[in-house]
């Protein structure tokens, strides 16, 4: 386990306006869709994604909703339009600039690294550069714009996952990866406190993902080797070291800036051990045992194939996705997504903890009469 954040902020109760965020494909809304050719469109443009709750491809690289989604619905707010698919979209209550495939740091800098990936050329700084210059359009005057930031969550990542994930696929060693780490962390540090200074008071950062569990990389590291494995969970215990020491890292750089701006709340998102602890129980949280292959796959132990990826013809789909943690081999189902959400509004995964619970209306009155629960998220 990770230690926790020990600087708190003073909180007061924010009532979110709006969701500012940026990141990749854990958090893409439908950017990478819109930004692509019409001859080269990305797996999230065809079934079966979306078939849970949308019920069409919306460019999401999952079955459903994304952990971004069921925030927006916790917060009262609509769904996070993804600014370059939405030319004519109104972006007063929300914002997404997270283009699936993006990373920290820039894509030149990867590839004199030797890191040589179909890359989305849209990273943090090209995120953060598209908010700025898109101001004028989404609130006006500079004093607007900053009333319009103070009031909304600003969430900053998953990002920095894609750097360490395009090292691997192309074979670089832990050692080739580990040496990015305090570059991705720097500039994820830089991002923020740009933010701070145009007036974000909430930034929610979250953790890297247990990518030693993740179908994709089980595939590629595949071994006979029993010890490499962790004996409960299955997954490959090296590699969620490295993503411990990356999370460590980040979480030491946010305890900094917390400190260094008190006025301002910064969220330790602990996405990592949410779902670890799935990995651990799955049967817990209503999924199969050993929940470690893809739901939309084919071929092998995890049911995953480079070059047969979800959503290509001739690849199928499970039945029931919700039973699934992953979805395509590097992304998870809407279920998977919607436990991490859980764990981070009602649960104690967001640190210092935080009162969602002060949102200028009562969630209350948000549950069906019938679930007795304090908050019930939005059915198929």
């Amino acid at each position: 386990m990770l230690t926790t954040v020990t600087v708190t902020s003073e909180q007061q109760c924010r009532h979110f306006k709006s969701i500012i965020s940026f990141g990749d494909s854990i958090t893409d809304t439908g950017n990478l869709l819109h930004l692509s050719d019409l001859n080269d469109l990305p797996q999230s443009a065809f079934p079966p994604y979306g078939e849970t709750f949308f019920h069409n491809p919306t460019g999401r690289f999952s079955d459903g909703r994304l952990i971004i989604d069921f925030i927006a619905e916790f917060l009262g707010l609509p769904y996070v339009p993804p600014y370059f698919g939405s030319p004519n979209g109104s972006f007063k209550k929300g914002v997404n600039f997270a283009v699936a495939g993006a990373t920290a740091l820039e894509q030149s800098f990867l590839e004199s690294r030797g890191i040589h990936y179909p890359y989305t050329n849209v990273s943090l700084g090209v995120q953060l550069k598209s908010f700025k210059e898109s101001l004028p359009n989404l609130c006006g005057s500079p004093s607007d714009c900053r009333e319009m930031i103070e009031n909304a969550l600003i969430i900053v990542g998953e990002i920095g996952g894609n750097d360490y994930n395009f090292g691997l696929l192309v074979e670089k060693s832990i050692q080739e990866i580990k040496e990015l780490v305090p570059l991705v962390i720097s500039t994820i540090s830089s991002v923020i406190t740009e933010l701070v200074h145009m007036g974000g008071r909430t930034i929610m950062v979250p953790t890297y993902l247990p990518i030693g569990c993740w179908t994709s990389f089980l595939t590629q590291y595949q071994t006979s080797n029993k010890e490499e494995y962790n004996p409960l969970t299955g997954c490959l215990k090296w590699l969620n070291e490295f993503v411990e020491y990356h999370n460590k890292e980040l979480q030491a750089e946010l305890n900094r800036l917390q400190k260094l701006y008190p006025h301002v709340t910064i969220l330790y998102a602990d996405y990592y051990n949410t779902l670890l602890h799935i990995f651990q129980e799955p049967a817990r949280f209503g999924f199969m045992n050993r929940p470690l292959s893809a739901c939309c796959g084919s071929g092998g132990p995890y049911n995953f194939a480079n070059g047969s990826e979800c959503g290509t013809k001739g690849v199928d789909c499970c039945i029931d996705p919700s039973k699934y943690v992953h979805w395509d081999g590097f992304h998870l189902t809407e279920s998977a997504y919607r436990w991490v959400a859980m764990g981070l509004l009602e649960g104690p995964n967001a640190l210092p903890v935080f009162d969602w619970s002060c949102r200028g209306f009562d969630i209350k009155k948000r549950s069906s009469s019938s679930s007795g629960k304090q908050y019930a998220f939005i059915s198929k």
